[in-house]
């Protein structure tokens, strides 16, 4: 059975179930196994498979400790009529390219796929010493679209809570009323005045606050833990989406069994196109993983460099889940990278702990770049990404899915290798910067917009998002950084 460990130490040795449960490292670190990449997944039996077969097949592979029942359990409450495609991540046609929607599930957004199943994983595991009284309460920092599907996921979920913070006024207007509407007696929702990395990072540090642990042991039998993509069970479902891609392509008879894809991916926190690394590292044949990032390009900069630098301007954009300045994820990819050395790892977040800055050995870069390209669009280049896409593939895209979309576009194309963009979230979770991009009528209200475009482009309005017009707002509670311990202490009692 394959063990965790965190990503700065190899002392301690958990399952998955434990490091599911835990969250973070005691140290700080994330959890990871050696063992990854130790068994293939054959790739000559996924086409005709469904999704849901293929997430047995490969989370029976990354969460070995789970029995085949209690996997095939999961995954069948987890994608089920909740899904409005039931392919889950159906592949679609984008002229020469390939587009995965990511988006069909109940909140509209990438973040279902893992979060519809992380509470039902997280039902699965067992409280440590013993404890039988234990909860467990969920808190995230989220730049948009986390938030909720954590919250649609773990609403009255047994022996849980959760508590949201999102940095206030940095968010779409959807994205807000998706969370400060959201129904369930263990939710809670909390705006902070700062931005993403900052709730982040702060979250980091309570997790990190033994005297905060034990207190809230001893008082309410509440244990701490994650559902950022800091958490494993939160990263390795988002895995299965990779194969099922290349699945669907062998069907389409795009691709042969064995041959090479491209995957081009928006992405913040390093989480979503990490998945894609651990697909590769367990057989399927990626060529090349494409890092698409906004003007907050610290990524960009990382991979061209070798130099990671948080230390620089923190840009608002158009595309708020993207608008991050510290990648947690890139901490695993470091790990595999380095040869699976803790101290170096060690050595590289203390300095980025310390300097906000941190550099890797040339050797090291040369050996990430064999994987990893990457490229960044600004405001301007969203806004043209989203009116090419749609004159030429009558597709509509969001904003994230548009700086994927202009790095593709900017990549000598290799007829041999297909390329598939994934679509990251809905256009409708952000309909006024859709509207502005294809000059329609974008001065009313979001909703106003959401009609707008669905009069204009006839593709369908999901219903979720056009519903919270008239939702009741049931959060409106906004803490300083310093005080986003004492409000989960709170909320802690609460549960």
């Amino acid at each position: 059975m394959s063990t965790f460990h965190s990503t700065r130490s190899s002392d301690e040795a958990f399952t998955s179930k434990q490091a599911i449960r835990k969250g973070i490292a005691d140290d700080g670190g994330l959890f990871v196994t050696d063992a990854l990449g130790e068994t293939k997944i054959d790739i000559s039996d996924l086409a005709g498979k469904s999704y849901q077969q293929i997430a047995l097949t490969v989370l029976s592979v990354l969460l070995d400790d789970y029995t085949e029942e209690e996997l095939s359990q999961c995954i069948a409450e987890a994608y089920g009529s909740q899904w409005s495609d039931e392919r889950i991540t159906p592949v679609k046609p984008l002229g020469n390219d390939f587009i995965m929607e990511l988006f069909n599930g109940p909140t509209c957004a990438f973040k279902d796929v893992a979060l519809q199943i992380l509470p039902r994983l997280m039902a699965r595991t067992t409280p440590a010493d013993g404890d039988c009284d234990e909860k467990i309460m969920i808190v995230t920092a989220t730049s948009g679209d986390t938030g909720k599907a954590a919250l649609a996921g773990f609403a009255d979920a047994q022996g849980t809570g959760i508590t949201v913070f999102y940095p206030q006024g940095k968010v779409s207007r959807v994205q807000e009323l998706q969370m400060t509407t959201q129904q369930g007696s263990n939710v809670n929702v909390c705006a902070v005045d700062g931005n993403f990395d900052d709730a982040q990072s702060t979250v980091k540090r309570i997790f990190g606050d033994r005297d905060l642990a034990s207190r809230l042991e001893a008082d309410a039998h509440v244990r701490l833990s994650s559902a950022n993509s800091i958490n494993v069970g939160r990263l390795v479902p988002q895995v299965v989406y990779y194969f099922s891609a290349y699945a669907q392509l062998l069907e389409q008879q795009v691709i042969n069994v064995g041959d090479q894809v491209d995957f081009v991916v928006p992405t913040g926190n390093f989480g979503n196109v990490l998945a894609g690394y651990y697909a590769k590292l367990l057989g399927l044949p990626v060529r090349q993983l494409v890092v698409a990032s906004d003007r907050n390009n610290v990524l960009f900069d990382f991979l061209t460099t070798g130099t990671y630098n948080s230390k620089r301007p923190f840009f608002e954009t158009t595309s708020p889940s993207m608008d991050i300045l510290v990648s947690s994820n890139l901490e695993r990819m470091l790990y595999y990278m380095s040869e699976r050395d803790p101290r170096m790892i060690t050595y590289l977040m203390n300095d980025l702990a310390e300097w906000g800055t941190y550099e890797v050995p040339p050797e090291m870069l040369m050996e990430i770049r064999k994987v990893f390209a990457t490229g960044w669009a600004d405001e301007d280049q969203v806004r043209e990404m989203i009116a090419d896409c749609w004159d030429r593939n009558h597709y509509v895209i969001d904003p994230h899915t548009a700086c994927g979309y202009f790095v593709m576009q900017q990549m000598p194309a290799d007829p041999q290798v297909p390329r598939v963009l994934l679509s990251t979230a809905s256009p409708y979770k952000f309909p006024r910067v859709v509207n502005e991009a294809l000059g329609l009528k974008a001065d009313g209200t979001d909703f106003e917009c959401m009609d707008e475009l669905h009069a204009k482009s006839g593709t369908p309005i999901p219903q979720m998002l056009r519903n919270l017009e008239n939702a009741e707002v049931r959060f409106r509670d906004c803490v300083e950084v310093s005080d986003m311990g004492h409000y989960v202490e709170e909320c802690a009692d609460r549960l």
